[in-house]
């Protein structure tokens, strides 16, 4: 067995990963990765990257079907669907490598295997080569998660599938079951509705994407059901059974009544779960709760030197969360002074379907039951220049503010390419704005950020253009 020794060792190469290894490295440890599968994990090779490449070619056969009303013609309008997913394919494999570029570029030493802590300051590693022993004075513990499953409703591979299948689908299903309304579900609904499917989503809750505000839900809800889509809300998925080519579901309502349903396929986008499993967590006493590390606010375990950062270590299970989180904890590893603990209330969230959505903060009905007293602002793209002009009218921006202080507590979005603007209210987050700032702040002309600057205005009722 060989042994090398490092100052920082990550397990796991996701977003959260590479990047605490790329910032060890800028602060002079000797770093090194150990990943088991695909530089840049589940996020680059099939995740937030492969389906946002889905989603572009689903959004310009949306825009084609639209043709005429910007003047425009053309004939045997169609797609050929290995083209799509070997482009997806093609993105996610341009990204991995642009990984490696990144770890070589820096000096970080990428082991391939699957490693197992087997004390503090030790990870085995299996690999091709045989078994390798690797020391660290500290560990980051960055192994992503997995797709859940709920007992009788397993994923075959075939006909049932996870976001994995859903990726790279061997068939467009002319008929498809989403179980689950959260982001991954959404997307995937999205991208197949656009596509020729028909789609039933169901969802537990009493609404699709019941993290977002409800105003924002309802909205994405009447679009999607405008689009065609069929929605379940109050509903569970009792049972699947799997025929020939197609899926028996079993549906069951609000008031407890069931109805079987056939679909070609269904996608399960029931959450995630940290994988905790086969990584020597309790030979060295790491505290495991739900599926998930428990850390302090510096990415901490309860065991010195070692940490974990990203989906492993809890919500919110977003990529950019795991990056900030990786570099503060490598930061305070390396005691840099002046540093802030990642606050969880100023992450942005972005789900890509059609109209897109996006927010930050608190939503109006948590801010209330936090106790402040709020004001209220919206405002709807038909009222905006560009947005008309683009030929993307409906959506709405929402903004709650402390009624007291002016704080931005939070800020909600439909429509055409909020994933983009969202940044802006995340930046005044950080930043501690209140709505004198963002009044005075001058918006150009024309684009759709001019919504955000009205939707301020409009919680003080100032708003210009409504």
């Amino acid at each position: 067995m060989s042994e090398t020794s490092f100052d920082l060792v990550v397990l796991g190469s996701g977003p959260g990963g590479y990047v605490a290894a790329i910032r060890a490295a800028q602060l002079g440890m000797k770093t090194a990765v150990i990943e088991r599968e695909h530089l840049g994990g589940i996020c680059l090779n099939w995740g937030c990257i492969p389906t946002k490449a889905l989603l572009r070619s689903s959004e310009i056969f949306h825009t084609l079907q639209r043709l005429d009303e910007f003047g425009l013609s053309a004939d045997n309008i169609s797609f050929n669907l290995d083209k799509v997913v070997k482009r997806s394919r093609a993105v996610a494999d341009q990204l991995s490598n642009g990984v490696k570029f990144l770890l070589k570029k820096n000096k970080v030493t990428v082991i391939e295997g699957e490693g197992a802590l087997e004390e503090p300051g030790q990870i085995s590693v299996q690999s091709k080569k045989g078994e390798q022993s690797v020391q660290a004075k500290h560990i980051i513990i960055a192994t992503g998660a997995r797709a859940r499953t709920l007992p009788g409703l397993e994923p075959d591979g075939k006909l049932i599938w996870t976001y994995k299948e859903a990726m790279v689908p061997d068939v467009m299903p002319k008929s498809l079951l989403v179980v689950g309304s959260g982001a991954i579900g959404i997307e995937f609904a999205s991208f197949f509705q656009t596509l020729g499917s028909q789609v039933t989503v169901v969802e537990v809750m009493d609404r699709i994407l019941p993290v977002e505000d409800p105003e924002i839900s309802a909205f994405a809800a009447k679009a999607f059901m405008k689009q065609g889509m069929k929605l379940k809300t109050r509903s569970t998925v009792s049972a699947l059974k799997s025929g020939k080519d197609n899926v028996a579901a079993t549906v069951k309502d609000a008031s407890g009544k069931e109805a079987s349903e056939n679909f070609d396929r269904v996608i399960l986008a029931v959450g995630i779960t940290g994988n905790t499993e086969k990584i020597g967590l309790e030979k060295v006493g790491v505290q495991v709760d739900r599926g998930h590390i428990v850390i302090d606010e510096w990415g901490e375990t309860g065991v010195p030197g070692i940490y974990a950062i990203g989906d492993v270590a809890g919500p919110p299970w977003l990529a950019h969360k795991a990056s900030h989180e990786g570099v503060v904890c490598v930061e305070k590893i390396a005691g840099l002074s002046g540093l802030h603990p990642l606050d969880t209330s100023k992450i942005p969230g972005c789900t890509y379907c059609h109209p897109q959505i996006a927010s930050v903060g608190l939503t109006e009905e948590k801010a209330v039951e936090a106790g402040y007293s709020v004001k209220v602002g919206r405002f709807p793209f038909i009222g905006n220049g560009k947005a008309i002009a683009l030929g993307d009218p409906e959506g709405l921006v929402k903004t709650v503010f402390d009624g007291k202080t002016g704080e931005l507590l939070g800020a909600h979005m439909v429509g055409a390419e909020v994933t983009e603007l969202i940044q802006g209210y995340t930046v005044a987050k950080t930043l501690e704005t209140t709505e004198a700032e963002l009044m005075h702040t001058v918006f150009p002309h024309p684009t759709l950020s001019e919504m955000m600057h009205e939707s301020v205005l409009d919680a003080y009722g100032r708003a210009i253009h409504i």
